[in-house]
């Protein structure tokens, strides 16, 4: 626990809120955020005797009498006042990392990857439900692990969904259980390349003995590079004992799931599903169970959701895909013409990486920062594309070119940040678009 320390929160938001709140009591804290907040969550702050300074960068604040800078996950590693932290040997920590330190000794499960982690992460969390297991759900998934702690008893199990945001300044935290879905390069703007990047996620095995089970991709090769020399109990899937393939899915060579029993299709789910199961079967198993699940399940919101219209195109919010990677995996599962919403915060994103599936499009429409970079894109790969710079612009443009039987899919390869708070505002806007233009 930590007492009796001179605390800046850099970035409030709801994990500086909640890490704020479980250490008040004992520690001097000073919160700093560049955007005005709501009055209600000042007296909350006033009630904990937190003071609130409104800054652009919390640097001038930052001096050598603090002894730690817990910051949001979000920030970068070379933001101003984390950069003079490191030079008066302050102590950088976020969230995860503090609320680490006041949790019994219950089970962690911490799962990442580039992509796969929200929907790995929420059908083992089901699964455990649905077998009576105590599980609590946390993390990037949206429930800070500070907000959980006067939930979590001796006989928890903690599932989590940790980012590379969140892997970046964690010391001390450790899982009993560590998932990695699979590597491709995203975030490099935070990281600055894609070494930094993957030595990042490896950071979810940190502590690791071989007590503790990693549970790794062995079809990607980056994951296997990065966990040669890890410490756990290594368990794979995509190898010859834990697999999918046209009839169905094989834990320890045995067919559990018949593909027809999978409401949710693709590959990339195939491998999300033996991710969960591999971590299921050391808790709890009842088949009946899991088969009902799947055959109902379907699917993560903002991820290849599904949007209802009265129309005859079908719609999905594939929001969450922040990365080109995320999008081809998209395109593999469409059938049809896809009209394609592309385009967001400039992050330095490849869309030549779409290369493989880029045949299945019609049209493209090209938004946020990087609207010029995707009509570049568009123009070399010869498919129409139109310049609409907002999400509104392009479901109106949509709503004059796309046929009845075709597809729309915003799948944008890129971060929200440049137009949205989060990607599930940009879902959300989408999702209210298709019921204004298209019902």
């Amino acid at each position: 626990m930590i007492e009796g320390q001179k605390i800046l929160v850099l970035g409030l938001a709801k994990s500086g809120l909640a890490v704020t709140k479980i250490l008040a009591s004992k520690n001097e804290i000073i919160v700093t955020d560049k955007k005005e907040q709501d009055e209600n969550i000042i007296n909350e702050l006033n009630k904990l005797n937190v003071k609130f300074i409104k800054s652009e960068t919390g640097e001038e604040i930052l001096d050598d009498s603090f002894d730690l800078l817990i910051k949001n996950p979000g920030i970068e590693p070379f933001h101003p006042c984390v950069k003079k932290a490191s030079f008066l040997n302050i102590k950088i920590v976020n969230e995860m990392e503090v609320a680490y330190h006041y949790l019994p000794k219950c089970k962690i499960i911490g799962i990442t990857g580039s992509n796969g982690k929200t929907t790995t992460t929420k059908m083992l969390y089901d699964l455990m439900l649905l077998h009576n297991l105590p599980a609590i759900l946390g993390g990037n998934i949206g429930y800070p692990l500070s907000d959980l702690i006067d939930k979590i008893n001796d006989d928890s199990i903690l599932v989590l969904e940790i980012s590379d945001h969140q892997l970046y300044n964690l010391i001390d935290f450790k899982t009993d259980y560590s998932v990695l879905t699979n590597l491709c390069p995203t975030h490099l703007d935070f990281h600055g390349n894609y070494e930094n990047y993957i030595n990042t996620k490896k950071k979810i095995f940190n502590h690791h003995t071989k007590n503790d089970k990693a549970i790794i991709n062995y079809q990607n090769e980056d994951c296997l590079n990065i966990t040669e020399d890890i410490k756990s109990m290594k368990i794979y899937f995509n190898n010859e004992d834990n697999y999918y393939n046209e009839e169905g899915i094989f834990i320890d060579k045995k067919l559990v799931l018949k593909l027809e029993d999978i409401k949710i299709k693709g590959n990339h789910n195939y491998e999300n599903i033996l991710a969960s199961l591999l971590v299921l079967k050391d808790f709890a198993w009842d088949i009946d169970i899991i088969k009902k699940y799947f055959q109902e399940f379907n699917g993560v919101e903002h991820r290849l959701e599904i949007v209802d219209s009265k129309s005859k195109i079908t719609f999905y919010n594939d929001s969450k895909a922040t990365n080109p990677t995320s999008t081809l995996i998209a395109l593999k599962t469409m059938n049809g013409k896809v009209n394609l919403i592309l385009g967001g915060k400039e992050r330095s994103q490849d869309f030549t990486e779409l290369n493989p599936e880029i045949n299945k499009v019609k049209m493209i429409y090209a938004i946020g920062e990087v609207e010029e970079r995707v009509k570049e894109y568009a123009d070399s790969k010869n498919i129409p594309c139109k310049v609409c710079h907002t999400l509104n612009k392009a479901m109106e443009e949509i709503k004059k070119d796309a046929k009845d039987g075709e597809i729309v899919l915003l799948s944008p390869s890129s971060a929200s940040w440049d137009q949205y708070a989060k990607f599930e505002d940009r879902g959300d806007e989408f999702k209210k678009l298709v019921e204004k233009l298209f019902n």
